[in-house]
């Protein structure tokens, strides 16, 4: 069986469809660190001034770099892992915080380092990548809803929305051009909401499971 990472914007459901796959076959599921995380509400509150002078920005960039190297040398030790999110991203993320001039460019230069020796390791696992990556894809007013329809109080500030935007509008490119660890099947998140539609959670567990038979992975 199949170790497939859910990826994609802030907000899309990546949990929701995390958990669904894991159900449907009958995988673990390694979630992202959110609830546990100490330093996401300072990142997404801190006025400039502060993240200035804690670096809030870098230091949720190594917490979760840490905790995503975890979770995938776990997921690949076995065949049949799905994550919520993957160290795949993180450095796309960091990127657009370096872009924005959250991470000082000495700080993604000790990041990429440490990133390179933690995906140098993942090449001495008996399994060293993902089979599939379901990448979930949405218009940026579909974003912003679903992030307004999860309520977390730390990501409703409009000061933010300039962040997000930055996200979304590179992301596709990333996974088109830059991220080469696996196959890739698009979901359409403007059209699919596979917690309140039972058939839509349905046809996703299809497309997956018919991904992963084209690729011979059983």
């Amino acid at each position: 069986m199949a170790v497939i990472v859910v990826g994609g914007m802030i907000g899309l459901g990546k949990t929701s469809v995390s958990t669904l796959l894991g159900q449907e076959l009958n995988s673990n599921v390694f979630y992202e660190s959110v609830d546990d995380n100490p330093i996401l509400p300072l990142f997404y509150t801190a006025s400039p001034e502060e993240i200035e002078k804690h670096r809030y920005p870098f230091l949720l960039q190594l917490h979760f770099l840490n905790t995503r190297f975890k979770a995938i040398k776990q997921a690949l030790v076995h065949n049949r892992n799905v994550l919520d999110r993957s160290i795949y991203e993180d450095w796309y993320f960091a990127k657009v915080n370096r872009e924005l001039g959250r991470i000082s460019q000495l700080e993604f230069d000790v990041y990429e380092g440490l990133a390179d020796n933690m995906m140098s390791e993942l090449g001495e696992l008996p399994k060293k990548a993902p089979d599939l990556m379901v990448y979930l894809k949405a218009s940026f007013d579909t974003v912003m809803y679903r992030i307004g329809l999860r309520g977390r109080s730390f990501e409703q500030d409009q000061s933010l929305v300039d962040y997000y935007r930055k996200l979304w509008s590179g992301y596709d490119d990333w996974v088109m051009n830059h991220y080469h660890a696996s196959e890739v099947l698009i979901v359409d998140m403007d059209r699919v909401d596979v917690v309140n539609r039972k058939a839509d959670a349905i046809q996703l567990a299809q497309e997956v499971r018919a991904k992963l038979s084209e690729l011979a992975i059983v």
